[in-house]
């Protein structure tokens, strides 16, 4: 049982075996470091799968969340809350959208732009016009709808029947999309500017403006997934700001949150009075501990910030791109993919007995630091990651 600690044999015993976790755990950290219960310190070139944007136990955020939760930790939505409504004001103000719903997850957060899509499309042309188009590679969420939305035919067994009313476009392929769109009665096109799941594809900046242009000329709804790629991740506030279009709805969480579980649904122009009371909802939607802590986040998503972010990746890429043993390099900010000689797995592997951790998006290590990151922190982790990429593929 050497290294497996009373942690871990709880886990082993109690928790379901949904995760294949690393045999780590992980007790406490600052910024972009991380200690473990050895005592072993990491430099986190993951956050979280994208949520610890600011990176582990941001002061302001903590103050933020502690003051709040010393108030009034939560209330149903039967009452207002001033967290709740400041936070809705500026995701408004920040993107030009009209209304907010808050969930607690991205899966929820897409949920709810299916069924706004759907009910718009309902109320102005009736019944059977309900399917949505999603990206062949595409991920957006665990629950059963989602998983109908996700455009991977791995993700489509076991668990049926899945939802109907969805089809897929290959990604890029402007024909398809307008064949699809000629042969389905189409409410919506759902789409992530950067596939992440899905092995850190970015889109096309030409098919994305040919989905704006189709779906402008049939009233279709855009709706752009920013669960992953939203809150400064890009190196824009959200990713769809590097493309020059203006969705109708816009779903984001992960780093809004800061580490608390929040989800977002922004509705643009055509939807802004699309639900009314009883037609949606959720218990601990607008959690106003919640709602201060993703306020504190996005308040200092600024624009040194964002080019910060422009300026970290621009060294990653530099550094990677050429490097032995790397093939390519994807991505856009601080969400990067790494396609490498050698497995992935082995790499992370390697990279977390070095110090390193980072994580996996099908066949390539992925980055999502800390948009905070310390320059000298994320150069030592970029050389270690570096030297472990040259080794496997010279093993």
């Amino acid at each position: 049982m050497s290294g497996i600690t009373d942690t871990m044999e709880k886990d082993g015993k109690y928790i379901a075996h949904t995760y294949g976790r690393f045999r780590t755990e992980l007790v406490s950290g600052k910024g972009a470091l991380l200690k473990d219960s050895r005592g072993k310190e990491y430099i986190d070139l993951g956050s979280g799968i994208a949520v610890n944007i600011f990176g582990m136990c941001d002061e302001k955020w903590q103050e933020a969340v502690t003051a709040q939760i010393g108030r009034l930790q939560h209330t149903s939505n039967l009452y207002y809350t001033k967290p709740c409504a400041d936070l809705a004001e500026l995701l408004c103000l920040k993107t030009g959208m009209k209304k907010v719903f808050f969930g607690n997850s991205g899966a929820e957060a897409n949920e709810c732009a299916i069924k706004a899509a759907r009910l718009y499309s309902y109320e102005k042309y009736g019944e059977g016009r309900h399917t949505v188009i999603t990206l062949r590679n595409s991920f957006h969420g665990r629950t059963i709808t989602t998983l109908s939305a996700t455009g991977q035919d791995s993700f489509h067994t076991k668990f049926g029947p899945f939802t109907e009313g969805f089809v897929y476009c290959e990604p890029d392929n402007t024909e398809e999309l307008e064949r699809l769109v000629r042969e389905n009665q189409c409410c919506a096109v759902m789409f992530e500017i950067i596939q992440g799941e899905g092995g850190i594809h970015v889109l096309d900046k030409d098919f994305v403006k040919a989905i704006e242009r189709i779906a402008n000329e049939k009233d279709i709804l855009m709706i752009t997934d920013e669960v992953q790629t939203g809150n400064g991740r890009t190196g824009k506030l959200y990713s769809y700001m590097h493309y020059g279009i203006k969705p109708d709805i816009v779903t984001t969480a992960k780093g809004i949150g800061g580490g608390l579980p929040i989800g977002v649904t922004m509705l643009g122009d055509k939807l802004e009075d699309v639900f009314t009371p009883g037609s949606h909802g959720s218990t601990f939607g607008g959690n106003p501990a919640a709602c201060a802590g993703a306020y504190s986040i996005l308040s200092r998503i600024d624009d040194r910030l964002l080019s910060e972010v422009r300026e970290k990746s621009e060294y990653i890429f530099r550094e990677l791109e050429g490097s032995k043993g790397v093939v390519s390099v994807s991505g856009m900010g601080l969400m990067i993919g790494i396609k490498t000689d050698r497995p992935a797995p082995d790499i992370i592997k390697e990279a977390m007995e070095r110090g390193v951790l980072v994580l996996s998006a099908k066949d390539r290590v992925r980055l999502l630091p800390p948009l905070t990151i310390k320059n000298e922190e994320l150069a030592k982790a970029v050389q270690i990651l570096k030297e472990v990429i040259a080794n496997e593929a010279s093993a």
